[in-house]
């Protein structure tokens, strides 16, 4: 590395570290490191075609219409109201229908007022589970090992919380940063056999990019709730429908909690703009147009993943999300590679030397359109040609 490269690095390291358990935003790095082109933003995880798709109706809807001014000038409706209308398109009671300023918002809520004195979280994961955990909260890690891919094993896992006997667990399915996905069939047996933990979280925030047949049908288990009092669903819609500006997201809780909420502080937590995408999100004709680009992102996905594996130097680990995990098999470390892909070829990665859990040397890496894929896998294969 060259000086002025090094320079780069230590500017970005900076940003990096006052960003926390995070990445900088697109937003920051761009105004921090102006003298950077990036051409591809591969960190933050986000399906392209379901943002255009949104853009679309918002086009129409409220810019072509003047609509927009109503949208930024009045007060949006309470987290009820928008409840009302997500729990009816689930078909989900909307009293056990939550509101969020961004999953981010809903798992803070969750783990400050529900989770009491013992946590488990497997790791690597996404860091807000045990980074928001309070200060009398025992955080037990269970640690997904990468000789078996970070698969979950049900037997393993269930004799490990049994053991340590928690009030509460986590389980994000798929998992990030390594796109693990526990089948639908191991985590109802996993859900059942551990039916006497008073608060189990799942978060399905990358659901929509999972599937279990050709059809690609979604595999969620939020319409099975009803059978499982215990179980809390975490949803966030940044990833899957491509808007994590607007900061939406939602939960399915016990309706006395999800009223608990509400009575302390999250009456009124959402924007205009994430008022008109839920409302958006209901409705008929833009889900129709949804589910196309959708499983045309997963296809596309599929391929991305396919040329990554004939890479060399490099082990991708099995996704049912919308990015990569690639462990760097050279010598090289992650620091490196990353700092090679951002000044060099313009493309932004995850560089995950701080997730706790991941030994070696890592880079998260999304999948975005088809052409900036294939500029990703060009220039990941000249890196290690």
């Amino acid at each position: 590395m060259n000086a002025s490269s090094a320079a780069l690095f230590e500017k970005f390291n900076k940003l990096k570290i006052s960003a926390g358990n995070h990445s900088p935003s697109l937003t920051t790095l761009k105004a921090e490191m102006p003298e950077i082109e990036i051409k591809v933003d591969a960190c933050f995880l986000s399906n392209p075609y379901a943002t255009e798709l949104f853009l679309k109706y918002f086009k129409k809807e409220l810019l072509d219409t003047g609509e927009i001014n109503n949208v930024l000038e009045f007060y949006p409706s309470q987290n009820n109201e928008i409840a009302n209308l997500v729990g009816r398109h689930l078909q989900i009671d909307p009293s056990r229908i939550f509101i969020g300023n961004g999953a981010t918002e809903v798992i803070q809520a969750i783990i400050h007022h529900f989770v009491k004195d013992k946590l488990i979280v497997n790791i690597p994961t996404f860091s807000p589970y045990y980074s928001f955990a309070l200060p009398g909260t025992e955080v037990v890690y269970y640690e997904l090992k990468k000789e078996d891919n970070f698969r979950v094993d049900p037997d393993d896992y269930i004799a490990f919380v049994t053991k340590n006997k928690p009030d509460s667990l986590v389980l994000i399915n798929p998992n990030n940063p390594d796109g693990g996905y526990i089948p639908h069939q191991e985590i109802i047996r996993i859900i059942e056999e551990l039916s006497w933990v008073p608060t189990i979280i799942i978060d399905e925030s990358f659901i929509h990019f999972a599937f279990e047949n050709s059809s690609l049908k979604l595999p969620s288990i939020a319409s099975l709730l009803d059978k499982y009092p215990n179980v809390h669903i975490v949803k966030s819609m940044s990833k899957d429908f491509g808007i994590a500006g607007i900061r939406c997201g939602y939960a399915i809780l016990p309706a006395e909690k999800v009223t608990h909420l509400l009575n302390t502080g999250y009456l009124w937590n959402s924007s205009g703009l994430a008022e008109y995408f839920f409302r958006l999100y209901t409705r008929k004709d833009f889900i129709v147009e949804y589910e196309e680009v959708r499983k045309k992102y997963i296809t596309e996905s599929l391929f991305f993943v396919t040329e990554l594996n004939r890479i060399p130097k490099i082990k991708v680990y099995p996704t049912k999300a919308n990015f990569v995990l690639v462990e760097i098999l050279n010598g090289q470390t992650s620091d490196e590679i990353a700092t090679e892909l951002l000044l060099n070829y313009g493309i932004y990665a995850r560089n995950c030397s701080d997730k706790i859990g991941l030994h070696g040397q890592f880079i998260r890496v999304a999948t975005r359109y088809k052409e900036e894929n294939e500029y990703i896998i060009s220039s990941l294969r000249d890196i290690f040609k």
